[in-house]
């Protein structure tokens, strides 16, 4: 096989040159004076030799995803293994600084500002990200996402070990991780394509699910109990360990060379390029609609996942918490490993809406009542089904989607489906302290009626959000499904992959 492409390979080239020489005769006469057959103007001379160098680099894309050292599924488990330790120590971090602001504070409010900065600086950063994650080495890419958040991971340690840990420094810690996220998520989503067949791409997809299942597995069951032990000094640690143990698996993995079209991108104005994600998707309908679909759902998701913690420490402990937390990442790796070894279904879309519907009407029930197991069994539900439909979604958009596009459209979908998010955030805090907490109080307006049902107190405010989010999100899934482009997206609009 290496014999035959590297034979198509000289041929071709072979005859590019040939064709390339010819041309240059007749424009310039073999080099004296500008024969009557050239063309009529320089700028058609330059276009010919674009498109010269096109072709070129069109067949060295060809011959690296034809070529036997195509890394495939093997160097993307080693990949993915890196990153399940890096987010099994991300999410110790995040559960224990979760913990530690609100019981520094005891507000929501200035909880939720720390998803607001997560989410924001993402959204910010992401057009830019993805015309450059486009442009270079995916796997250079990852390094500097990974690298730019182990950094900041290391000042949030020296800060608290010197006692200066602040709210704002936290808010600043995660700005700054975000804004490396950025380019992470595109990168990751093209390097599988890039690494793994596309027959493969629903087990890629499941191994990416498994890593951030164990590590919402792990992370909170040891976040309550290293907590206690070690303090976030020792946990932040633990955290930078992990993250050099992930970045050390990038740098040593052999990649398979990516070439990139840079005369076309050098002749490119970079807000062209940064907005070409948003109007490659809008003109595809299909594709458009399942992204408004999301944002929609991460605003109401949002809002839950932003007073989950605040709801669970109403009646419960940070232990608690983390046992319910850590059963959700049961069921995502659950799930996770059925997607990895079970053939996926001919439609995702249907698996889409189905699992939307398990997840709204699981949300409407962690609304309900103040009891441990009862939350820790509606996480393992609500957790079963994201996996699916993440795994769903992105195979989706990696086979609809060209190769080297997919940066930038990766990007502009991790953006618009975030937008939602930094709104659910900053209006979750409020909307639970000054409106709906004081209407279950004892005396609250509602009290009387709904209070009946789900209890009166500190915490019920926030299980009537659930409910009405919960709502919401089942009224929005109903909805989507009617629109034809999106529920017919996989019959409709051909795969870019074919």
């Amino acid at each position: 096989m290496r014999d035959v492409h590297a034979h198509l390979e000289s041929l071709t080239n072979s005859l590019l040159s040939l064709w390339y020489q010819d041309l240059r005769n007749d424009l310039t006469g073999n080099g004296t004076k500008i024969s009557k057959n050239a063309y009529d103007s320089s700028s058609k001379w330059r276009r010919s030799v674009r498109r010269y160098h096109q072709w070129q680099d069109r067949l060295k894309v060809f011959h690296s995803k034809q070529h036997p050292k195509n890394i495939g599924m093997q160097i993307f488990t080693l990949i993915c293994f890196g990153q399940m330790i890096s987010l099994i120590g991300s999410g110790l971090t995040n559960f224990a600084l979760g913990v530690w602001v609100y019981q520094q504070t005891g507000s929501v409010t200035q909880f939720s500002l720390i998803s607001l900065f997560i989410s924001l600086p993402m959204i910010l950063i992401s057009p830019i990200a993805g015309t450059m994650v486009d442009q270079f080495p995916r796997r250079w890419m990852m390094v500097f996402s990974d690298l730019g958040a182990g950094i900041a991971t290391g000042v949030i340690a020296f800060l608290f070990a010197a006692d200066n840990l602040t709210f704002w420094h936290i808010c600043a810690y995660v700005t700054i991780s975000s804004c490396f996220s950025a380019f992470q998520l595109p990168a990751y989503m093209s390097a599988a394509t890039l690494l793994v067949p596309e027959q493969d791409l629903a087990r890629a997809n499941g191994l990416l699910q498994v890593a951030e299942g164990v590590g919402s597995l792990v992370g909170p069951m040891l976040g309550g109990v290293l907590l206690l032990i070690i303090g976030i000094n020792g946990i932040i640690f633990i955290d930078f360990a992990t993250f050099i143990f992930a970045l050390s698996i990038l740098l040593l993995v052999p990649f398979p060379k990516q070439y990139i079209d840079r005369h076309r991108a050098e002749k490119t104005p970079w807000f062209k390029e940064a907005s070409y994600g948003l109007v490659y998707l809008v003109k595809r309908r299909g594709l458009f609609a399942l992204l408004l679909f999301f944002a929609i759902n991460n605003f109401l998701v949002g809002i839950v996942q932003m007073l989950f913690t605040p709801l669970v420490l109403s009646f419960a402990s940070a232990t608690d918490l983390g046992t319910i937390l850590t059963i959700g990442g049961v069921g995502m790796l659950v799930s996770s490993v059925l997607i990895i070894t079970m053939k996926m279904p001919p439609y995702l879309i249907i698996s889409i809406f189905a699992f939307k519907l398990l997840g709204g009407i699981s949300i409407m029930y962690a609304g309900l009542y103040k009891s441990v197991p009862l939350l820790a069994l509606i996480a393992f539900f609500f957790f079963f089904g994201l996996p699916i439909i993440k795994s769903s979604t992105q195979i989706i958009f990696q086979k609809k989607v060209p190769f080297n596009v997919q940066g930038r459209v990766f990007a502009t979908i991790g953006a618009i489906s975030s937008a939602s998010q930094p709104l659910a955030y900053t209006v979750a805090g409020p909307l639970a302290d000054k409106i709906f907490e004081p209407l279950v109080t004892p005396n609250g307006l509602l009290a009387g009626s709904i209070g009946k049902i789900i209890g009166v107190g500190q915490g019920r405010g926030i299980g009537l959000m659930f409910i009405l989010m919960g709502i919401l999100t089942v009224l929005a899934t109903i909805i989507a499904y009617q629109y034809k482009p999106l529920r017919l997206l996989e019959k409709q609009l051909p795969d870019a992959l074919a």
